[in-house]
């Protein structure tokens, strides 16, 4: 099989299991990836040994992270169980210890100066938004005027990451925001557009949280994803659920949603340590 006629047929399997458009786009990114190491073969002749080369190549030579080398392992896996349908001796599923690690996460009076250090409304609104409702950037970019329940003051995050509806809470102080806003740009689907209309760029976003983070003196490798941490953490600190925050945060498993117990001041706080109970 030719190699775009490859391409072509992985895509639309992939557009088949309903998968979303970033999902598709890091499948696709695995395929490149594999498809430029085995060069001149062709699939038929990728053998067992050359996919353990491969996937041995980029963790110790290349060095992935575990979340590189999960994608890569998914989306080699995908060519040949559900493209190729074929049954290939190798076993897909390599176990990978996953890194323990621990968010970075934003004090109070960093997101207070991150947020006071924009003077465009909209980029205001795009950031205050994104940590008052604890919301992903690829939901920040989805997000339809409709979406904002000013009645209810909920927020609907439309086919989040899963596939899953939720709702999220609408902060009194950004809906006066976002009126502001909307009364000033007046959007006409999607509560973001960039400059032409049609929704605003993720590198926009980016390169604005790389800009005000120096401009607010954050120290921290902070991105937009980090307020999605920070809101978390914080409603932790002011004695929020557990269960509340999941909900919020559109999490399937509640284990996901404890690490933030890790960050939180306030489980921190309300541990003392046994040296408490001795005179010295």
């Amino acid at each position: 099989m030719k190699k775009n006629d490859l391409i072509a047929k992985y895509k639309h399997h992939l557009t088949l299991k309903n998968f979303s458009e970033s999902t598709i786009r890091a499948y696709q990114n695995g395929l490149y990836i594999f498809l430029s190491y085995i060069q001149q073969r062709t699939i038929e002749k990728v053998t067992p040994v050359i996919l353990e080369s491969f996937f041995y190549y980029y963790k110790k030579e290349v060095g992935y992270s575990y979340s590189m080398m999960k994608q890569l392992l998914a989306s080699v896996k995908f060519l040949y169980h559900d493209v190729l349908k074929e049954d290939i001796d190798f076993d897909f599923n390599i176990k990978m210890k996953k890194p323990s690690t621990i968010p970075e996460v934003l004090s109070v009076e960093e997101v207070q100066r991150f947020l006071n250090s924009f003077t465009n409304l909209k980029h205001k609104a795009i950031f205050a938004l994104c940590y008052s409702a604890g919301l992903r950037l690829s939901e920040i970019l989805n997000l339809r005027i409709s979406d904002i329940d000013s009645n209810r003051m909920q927020i609907r995050i439309a086919q989040a990451k899963g596939k899953k509806d939720r709702y999220s809470m609408l902060s009194p102080n950004v809906l006066e925001l976002l009126r502001n806003y909307v009364k000033e740009y007046q959007p006409e689907i999607f509560l973001f557009e960039g400059q032409n209309g049609g929704q605003y760029s993720a590198s926009s976003i980016q390169n604005l949280m790389r800009k005000h983070r120096k401009l607010a003196k954050i120290k921290k490798k902070a991105t937009p994803h980090t307020l999605r941490h920070s809101f978390a953490t914080h409603l932790l600190d002011n004695g929020t659920d557990i269960r509340f925050i999941q909900e919020l945060l559109g999490h399937a498993h509640i284990s996901t949603t404890q690490i933030y117990t890790h960050v939180s001041n306030r489980t921190m706080k309300d541990i003392k340590s046994p040296i408490e109970n001795i005179e010295f």
